[in-house]
């Protein structure tokens, strides 16, 4: 079996995060063209369960779950699909920056909740490459909070808690392979996304992706590849390490749209690029200190 390698974990996290960072900017996108946050997480999925169909056809990959790993899969196939019909629905009513920087308080979830869910200790390095990020994020997508619509900000932070609680779950689910996590998640995924778009009356049906094709198409494609990088990443290192590298989605956002939607980045934003790089680099040489001496362990891809 492959060893566990906190290096490439760390990679995987930080090419994930960049692929959801571009990931929202055409979400909005799609979302001004009438393509709504649920319906793109329903035909993405789909898709998703498609093309693991074919993987695990091709490399005979097995779909079994480990037995003690099911609860752990349940809740992750949950708190999956109000991470994405949440985040996605949010900027239908918020810009993109203001959603990533309340999406973003989920570092902070993560490291406050550790101690109480992986027993995890908060040293003052921690708290200090925490604050730090923080303040990036903030500085990068923190522009002025007036005459926002609640709805956008309570979806943002939902999304937010979803995915604390996700980073928390695939982080114990090691068992079960790569493949048969993706699969039995989006399972899950399908009828609760199709369920909360019909209640909000967004289910439209496909026909509604070509309002924005390729806005569409770079959305379903990027979240395809980096929930597999996501999980990847989650196997081979800790939720708090994951949580502080996803730093990077924002800033991601943050230059995306002012490339794509032309929004400008002002010297504070790019201070707070700055500032996040620094706390992932410095998170990076705090990670490795910490599993210099410890084992390398067998993970399931």
């Amino acid at each position: 079996m492959p060893q566990s390698t906190p290096a490439n974990g760390l990679l995987f996290a930080l090419v994930s995060a960049s692929l959801y960072g571009m990931n929202i900017v055409y979400a909005r996108m799609a979302s001004f063209a009438g393509a709504s946050g649920s319906a793109i997480v329903v035909y993405r999925v789909f898709l998703m369960l498609v093309l693991v169909g074919i993987v695990v056809a091709v490399t005979r990959s097995s779909l079994k779950a480990a037995r003690d790993e099911r609860g752990t899969l349940l809740l992750l196939g949950i708190s999956t699909t109000f991470v994405s019909v949440c985040y996605l629905s949010s900027v239908a009513y918020i810009p993109v920056t203001v959603a990533a920087v309340v999406f973003y308080t989920f570092p902070i979830l993560i490291v406050l909740a550790s101690p109480f869910v992986e027993g995890t200790k908060l040293t003052r390095a921690l708290l200090g490459v925490v604050a730090l990020a923080s303040l990036g994020v903030v500085l990068v997508v923190g522009p002025a909070f007036g005459d926002l619509d609640w709805r956008g900000l309570a979806l943002a932070f939902g999304a937010s808690i979803a995915t604390a609680t996700q980073f928390f779950a695939a982080a114990r689910c090691r068992k079960t392979g790569v493949m048969a996590k993706i699969f039995w998640i989006h399972v899950l995924v399908l009828p609760t996304a199709a369920l909360i778009g019909w209640a909000a009356g967004e289910l439209a049906p496909p026909s509604v992706l070509l309002a924005a094709p390729f806005a569409v198409a770079v959305t379903i494609g990027g979240y395809v590849l980096g929930f597999l990088l996501q999980f990847l990443a989650l196997g081979r290192i800790t939720a708090v390490a994951a949580g502080i590298v996803y730093c990077t989605e924002p800033v991601v956002a943050a230059i995306s749209s002012a490339l794509i939607l032309e929004e400008t980045l002002s010297p504070l934003q790019i201070a707070g690029g700055t500032l996040v790089l620094a706390a992932i680099v410095a998170n990076v040489l705090l990670e490795q200190r910490r599993l210099k001496d410890a084992p390398l362990v067998p993970i399931a891809d």
